[in-house]
């Protein structure tokens, strides 16, 4: 059975185009005009990612993505922006959003990131359930990060990062790695956005000594065990 894709954008015309492009690569799609029709489909569709604009009337699409995570629906994002400014990257992958393309956008490009976002999402899905680091454990199956048993609270992209992390623990892995690994980033990108989730996975979890999120300068990131 097709994938569903859901399609948030108030120009018509850029909807249709969406899914038409969608139909042609192999996908189903519903689409919606503005946030707050977006909201209520969500309670009827269970689309595999949501593609949503950022400028829109009534409801944004950050407001949109905000909603949906405080909702408990961690539904994947790609963002569409018509500006290509780093605030506006910034502010929608940290809110939660998967990935980002700017208007105007090449529909091979699109159909590229739609396939990465899917393909991560399901890695997710069958990966190994439990994985950890001194005190933390991160359980795949039940989408939940504990430090010594108390469950600490992660954002969907948080918690992937730090799930990459585990899976090589010891390792150090590249910004440009993590990009890909995480966001689906997979060019050449001056982006900050790992450093920013880096520190605030150390806000979250370096604590009762523990400080196992390690910065190899020039290399990248790396999360190891405590020493004995």
């Amino acid at each position: 059975m097709p994938s569903l894709i859901m399609v948030v954008d108030d120009e018509s015309g850029v909807r249709e185009l969406l899914c038409d492009a969608l139909h042609i690569a192999g996908y189903e799609s519903v689409d919606a005009p503005d946030g707050m029709a977006a909201l209520t489909l969500l309670r009827k569709a269970k689309p595999v990612l949501a593609i949503i604009d950022i400028n829109m009337p009534l409801m944004d699409g950050f407001e949109l993505v905000e909603r949906m995570r405080s909702e408990g629906n961690e539904t994947p994002v790609l963002m569409l922006s018509a500006r290509n400014d780093r605030a506006d990257i910034t502010r929608g992958l940290t809110i939660g959003a998967d990935d980002y393309v700017t208007k105007p956008f090449g529909l091979e490009e699109l159909l590229l990131r739609v396939k990465a976002i899917i393909r991560r999402s399901e890695k997710a899905d069958i990966g190994t359930p439990l994985l950890s680091c001194g005190p933390i454990t991160l359980n795949e199956e039940l989408h939940q990060v504990t430090f010594n048993s108390e469950v600490i609270d992660l954002s969907p992209t948080e918690f992937r990062l730090l799930a990459v992390l585990l899976e090589h623990k010891g390792r150090v892995l590249s910004k440009v790695l993590l990009l890909d690994e995480v966001w689906g980033i997979t060019f050449q990108s001056e982006s900050s956005v790992v450093d920013t989730y880096i520190s605030y996975l150390r806000k979250k979890l370096h604590r009762d000594g523990f400080e196992g999120i390690r910065t190899v300068r020039g290399v990248g990131f790396q999360i190891q065990e405590p020493k004995a």
